[in-house]
């Protein structure tokens, strides 16, 4: 049996965001206003949505220092998550490993599929642009081995060369001002394969970033090898790196931990994004503005409380989202997942529950899925899909007991168009 990637990728992304943070990234993200706005041009800093004073308890936020936080609503620095959004592609290689096939085979190991799959997470409100306006391989000055980079580094100098000589290369045939993130596909042969050490990386909100064209170059994300685990399902799934990748441009932090998948499962792209299609969170999603304020409930208030919840892939103006605050920093999210949209590998429908703690930093477990059913082993045949928590979802007479605080959330039951009924009950 081949090495399953997620007992890498956690050693490799949490150290290199841990550096980066220190060294160039504004910590904190931004959320989107919520609404595509048509030929918007802004490389940074979104519009931050309106929120209503009713959801203000559920607005949780971090200390600061925290890396990529949970909280909601972020500051700027990270590109927009909403309306039209240009991605810059450059497909890059060197003389000791030059680019395999074409380069833009290599941008379609990537695209039409994320721009899909961006579209259909965020109900269209998204509108996700890939552009490859070099259509060969740009050929960096140096050796890859020169730059010295081993795994999924900090920005180091080894980074800092690269990222310089990538903007020197393509500055004079590209005009960075178009551009609101950058894609860097590098050749494959580039470095080890993903099964043994995974590159793949993000420079988000990067205050160190090079200036193109009178812009900082400070969104970025970096594949390397091609994440193919050998079940031949690599011309579906391969691509799915790159909506994880620029999750990070969005300002989302990684939610598996040095134990791989093990406090999310495949209910997030953020935490496992190998093997079968998954979507977003909730929180992840009104976090990006993808949720509308009305379709969020937030139960603060004392008593038991009724909310009904439509299935969260489903586009619609129903409820998505409840979330119960523990405190100013934590709280519980509550929705409903079922196998649609990118949800391909839900093996078991029903209501799933987590806790968000906006003081932890990113790839040390900012989010935790309450299990229905330990040590079960899961329902999930996927490959690469962390098994144990592929049936946490709660059935209707089912319910969570927060043995400390006294919250109690209750599935109560389902309506003819399979929309859940939760009760939420504080002291």
């Amino acid at each position: 049996m081949q090495p399953t990637p997620r007992r890498i990728r956690p050693h490799r992304r949490t150290a290199a965001l841990t550096s980066v943070a220190l060294l160039t990234l504004a910590v904190s993200t931004s959320a989107g206003s919520g609404h595509p706005v048509a030929g918007s041009t802004s490389a940074a800093g979104p519009v931050a949505p309106v929120r209503t004073s009713s959801l203000g308890p559920c607005m949780i936020s971090g200390a600061t220092g925290v890396q990529m936080s949970e909280g909601i609503p972020t500051a700027a620095g990270y590109a927009r998550s909403t309306g039209t959004v240009r991605a810059l592609n450059l497909m890059v290689d060197f003389s000791d490993a030059p680019g395999q096939g074409s380069a833009l085979d290599r941008f379609g190991e990537f695209f039409p599929q994320t721009t899909d799959w961006f579209r259909t997470s965020s109900y269209g409100r998204l509108d996700y642009r890939p552009q490859a306006p070099i259509g060969s391989w740009l050929r960096m000055p140096k050796p890859f081995k020169e730059y010295g980079i081993e795994r999924g580094a900090p920005f180091d100098p080894g980074y800092r060369e690269l990222v310089q000589d990538i903007v020197s290369t393509a500055d004079p045939k590209v005009d960075f001002q178009d551009y609101e993130l950058l894609n860097v596909l590098i050749t494959p042969n580039a470095g080890p394969s993903a099964l043994d050490t995974v590159l793949s990386v993000t420079f988000a909100g990067n205050t160190e970033a090079p200036v193109a064209d009178g812009v900082p170059v400070a969104n970025a994300s970096f594949v390397y090898s091609r994440q193919d685990d050998g079940s031949g399902s690599y011309a579906e799934t391969g691509y799915r790196v790159l909506p994880h990748e620029n999750g990070h441009v969005f300002g989302l932090p990684d939610l598996y931990t040095q134990d791989g998948g093990g406090a999310v499962g495949h209910w997030d792209i953020m935490s496992e994004d190998w093997g079968a299609d998954n979507d977003l969170l909730g929180w992840h999603k009104w976090k990006l503005g993808w949720l509308d304020d009305s379709q969020v409930d937030c139960a603060a208030g004392a008593g038991t409380t009724e909310h009904l919840l439509t299935p969260l892939a489903e586009p619609g103006t129903g409820g998505k989202l409840v979330f119960v605050p523990v405190d100013a920093r934590t709280g519980y999210a509550v929705e409903l997942r079922t196998r649609a949209g990118n949800d391909e590998a839900v093996c078991k429908t029903g209501v799933l529950i987590y806790k968000v703690d906006a003081d932890v930093d990113t790839g040390h477990g900012p989010v935790s899925v309450v299990d229905s059913t330990k040590d079960s082993g899961g329902c999930t045949r996927s490959p690469n899909v962390h098994a144990e928590l592929s049936d946490a979802v709660f059935s209707p007479g089912q319910y969570f007991k927060d043995l400390r605080t006294g919250i109690r959330i209750t599935v109560a039951g389902t309506d003819p168009e399979g929309n859940h009924r939760v009760y939420v009950t504080r002291a």
